[in-house]
């Protein structure tokens, strides 16, 4: 899976993976721990183990869902914790559930190794399908807070226990749309099941990726704009003008342009304004400040 060069945000979504500092251990390990599995990685900058050590830390606390968090400490930098903790060597680390530190290793490890000291303090794991949901709100949490890659990882692990996972496969394809690879997401959509495709979440990404192919083809918005000064009544410009405002997330402008269109001549083109504007309500949702403002605009257009 190549998402080019997006850097991942360890802070997003619901701060299952985060750096600490002394001032910060209370409430991100110690609090934190009253809710879910922390571990505490400490490492420092001049350790190479630690730089194996770390990537499969991430990776299997990603795999839980919540369920475990990863606290990382710097012990050049925050050497307090790292003494009363007698960490005397990097990696180290600890894990802590309810306030408390339950059990620890040294140096690094194979993720099979974390993940079976991860599953004998975590006791018992909820149902299947409840874990299942777990994870993909992960996703979800991270995607909303930009995790591209992190977010793309959590789909990818489901789609590997369930292939056919809708939830999971609308996900990694809006992970592909906003990475720019509209290619990768129409493939990634043809692998939701027919019966599914009527499914609102699957009709809106559709339509996002339809909006973000129409924009591809239209690279030059500042001549667009320079053509609508010259000629207000150059509707197949302000067309234009409007899917690439949309694409770049200028909801109000898109609106504006697209509605001035209907307004000026409601059948041109075979009605594209209108039909615009509907696929552009159903990329935002019906909730949408912007889809509430435009249905309202048009209504009013239409009907009057």
């Amino acid at each position: 899976m190549d998402l080019g060069t997006m850097k991942p945000d360890a802070a997003a979504g619901a701060d299952i993976i985060k750096s600490a500092t002394t001032a910060t251990f209370a409430k991100d390990v110690l609090e934190a721990s009253r809710n879910a599995l922390v571990l505490v990685d400490f490492w420092a900058p001049w350790c190479g183990p630690c730089k194996q050590l770390t990537p499969a830390l991430e990776k299997v606390t990603r795999s839980y869902g919540g369920r475990v968090r990863l606290v990382k400490i710097n012990i050049d930098e925050h050497p307090g914790i790292a003494g009363q903790l007698r960490v005397q060597s990097v990696p180290t680390v600890y894990a802590f559930k309810d306030g408390r530190p339950l059990d620890g290793f040294v140096g690094a490890q194979p993720e099979s190794a974390i993940r079976e000291i991860i599953e004998r303090l975590l006791g018992p794991a909820p149902s299947e399908e409840s874990d299942i949901e777990a994870v993909l709100t992960s996703g979800d949490e991270a995607l909303a807070g930009g995790d591209l890659p992190g977010a793309a990882e959590v789909y990818a692990a489901v789609l590997e226990e369930d292939k056919d996972n809708v939830r999971a496969l609308l996900g990694l394809a809006k992970v592909y749309l906003e990475s720019g690879d509209s290619e990768r997401a129409a493939a990634t959509l043809e692998l939701v099941a027919p019966d599914k495709r009527k499914l609102p979440a699957y009709e809106s990404l559709k339509a996002a990726l339809e909006l973000a192919k129409k924009a591809g083809a239209i690279d030059n918005h500042v001549e667009l704009e320079a053509r609508l000064i010259a000629d207000p009544a150059d509707l197949q410009a302000r067309f234009d003008l409007a899917v690439a405002l949309a694409a770049r997330g200028d909801k109000v402008q898109a609106v504006e342009h697209l509605v001035e269109i209907v307004r000026r001549n409601r059948t041109w083109n075979e009605e594209a304004a209108r039909r615009q504007l509907v696929q552009l309500f159903e990329v935002w949702g019906p909730k949408d400040a912007s889809t509430l403002e435009g249905r309202r605009r048009l209504s009013s257009l239409l009907f009057r």
